[in-house]
């Protein structure tokens, strides 16, 4: 097949989830899943440039070019958006399949050369590496088969956002218990639905993960303004490189190209600065590991503008939540949204000082306590805190406290889970902008209150679900009462008269 006449017929959603479905089947819990992203990602940039590069011929025709001229123009990296080497396009890998791990590694090392924004990106994982083992060079075969019947280069950014999404959450529990961070989908949009993000707005998250909820926010952005989404502006630091690097795919094949990803250690060396300080940003957005140990206040001085950033006090070795917490405060210029682990609202000792300064200062906008078994990793609850630097005249003094304990259905996938459905997402933000009381919901409290409390934000202080009555109709109750009873004198009758005369008949 010529590139001038490759098929314009695209892969519709339901196709390549069954082709990801598939390649989950395929691999199993045998070699890391991140071999299916990559592979998808590479299918997508070549399908991709084969398209620009059709698209650019039948422009260059259209202008009265020979076709022999336009096809060598076409070729030209200004016709494209990224930079692909022609001798590595789908097709002519396909051409040699005992060369195929070689051939890819290649092709990713290109790639990473001849594109700065794809560095770290699609040259993290290793080919020749992974098919060291020989049944791992079967399964590469298979995977590459399989995806070689889609063609991506017209498939919408949500269908292939969305199949991504899919395969990094069907791996999710088998990745939880390897100590990778998954927060649910539902979970983001919860948050993300709160915070709400607008144009012009910058958008903030310095445990970016696999960004989910930077692409997210610009779904939310893109739903609610349409092509205003372009004003959005996403940043995130990831200090795992590996993670960093499927983040930055998966950003690209939700079609957003401009994100700013860094790796690093947020707590210690955080990447985003302005001139002789850190950068600010309208909203700050995160999962940050829970509990996360060794950022006691001997690291934490050694780390960059710690003055600054960890102001309100200096968390235990055992736990960094509030690190993290004042981190993002100092980050915020409106809004943070963070989920964190229930146990940061009530702790003693250092976290209770730090908790007591920040309410204090009143930043602290809404607590939500969610229900129990949302995440793969923790059958704990979970909790989520909204603080607000540009607080109306109405919230002012007084902190919204919701217990969404109850807001749950089974997960339809995994017998243990539950999720938040959207019927649960709507109710909670609902109650976040209406900042009013509602019966065993959600309570709006003072500051006084709260220092009563010595700073315990332990939702159930504030507000407990009613658990409902039901009516007793006291006559219709004793009628039946009498009815049960009546029977049972007959029962008893007859079990007396066949005893007598069981006694009869022994005489």
């Amino acid at each position: 097949m010529t590139l001038a006449n490759f098929t314009d017929i695209e892969t519709t959603r339901d196709e390549l989830l069954r082709a990801c479905k598939q390649a989950a089947d395929l691999i199993r819990t045998r070699v890391d899943y991140k071999y299916i992203l990559i592979l998808l990602f590479l299918k997508k940039l070549s399908d991709e440039w084969k398209k620009e590069y059709n698209d650019a011929v039948t422009k260059l025709v259209g202008e009265g070019i020979v076709r022999d001229k336009a096809e060598a123009y076409a070729k030209d990296n200004s016709f494209h958006y990224f930079t692909y080497p022609e001798k590595y396009t789908w097709e002519n890998l396909r051409k040699n399949v005992s060369e195929l791990p070689v051939r890819l590694s290649e092709a990713l090392k290109l790639l990473a050369e001849n594109n700065p924004e794809l560095q770290g990106v699609v040259d993290r994982l290793d080919f020749l590496e992974f098919t060291r083992h020989r049944d791992n060079f079967e399964i590469l075969r298979q995977l590459f088969e399989l995806f070689s019947g889609l063609n991506l280069g017209r498939a919408s950014d949500n269908i292939l956002g969305d199949a991504y999404e899919w395969i990094i959450g069907y791996f999710a529990p088998q990745k939880a218990k390897e100590g990778e961070v998954f927060t649910p989908s539902e979970v983001v949009n919860l948050i993300v639905k709160i915070t709400d993000p607008k144009p012009m707005d910058s958008v903030y998250d310095p445990a970016a993960g696999y960004a989910r909820m930077l692409i997210r926010a610009y779904d939310h952005v893109k739903k609610l303004y349409g092509e205003e989404v372009k004003k959005l502006f996403l940043y995130g630091q990831e200090v795992n490189p590996t993670t960093y690097a499927i983040a930055k795919m998966n950003a690209i094949v939700h079609g957003i190209k401009d994100i700013k990803l860094v790796v690093g250690d947020t707590l210690t060396n955080p990447r985003f600065k302005e001139g002789e300080s850190l950068r600010k940003f309208d909203i700050v957005i995160a999962n940050p590991p829970w509990n996360q140990d060794g950022y006691g206040e001997d690291v934490l001085k050694k780390a960059e503008f710690y003055e600054e950033r960890f102001k309100y006090g200096y968390t235990t070795k055992q736990s960094a939540d509030w690190a993290w917490i004042q981190h993002m405060l100092y980050s915020a210029r409106k809004k943070v949204g963070v989920v964190i682990d229930n146990g940061c609202l009530f702790r003693g000792g250092k976290e209770k000082l730090i908790r007591e300064r920040i309410v204090k200062r009143d930043l602290l906008d809404c607590v939500i306590l969610l229900p129990e078994k949302l995440f793969y990793n923790t059958g704990a609850p979970g909790a989520i805190l909204i603080f607000n630097k540009q607080k109306d005249e109405r919230r002012k003094g007084k902190v919204l406290f919701i217990n969404a304990s109850q807001e749950f259905e089974k997960h339809p996938e995994v017998r243990k889970l539950n999720i938040l459905a959207d019927k649960n997402i709507e109710k909670i933000v609902d109650a976040y902008r209406r900042f009013e009381d509602g019966d065993g919901f959600c309570r709006v409290v003072s500051l006084d209150e709260i220092k009563e409390n010595d700073y315990n934000l332990n939702v159930t202080l504030y507000v407990f679900p009613q658990e409902e009555v039901e009516e007793i109709d006291v006559a219709k109750e004793w009628e039946e009462f009498e009815l049960v009873e009546n029977e049972l004198m007959e029962v008893k009758g007859k079990i007396k008269g066949y005893l007598e005369e069981l006694e009869y008949r022994e005489l």
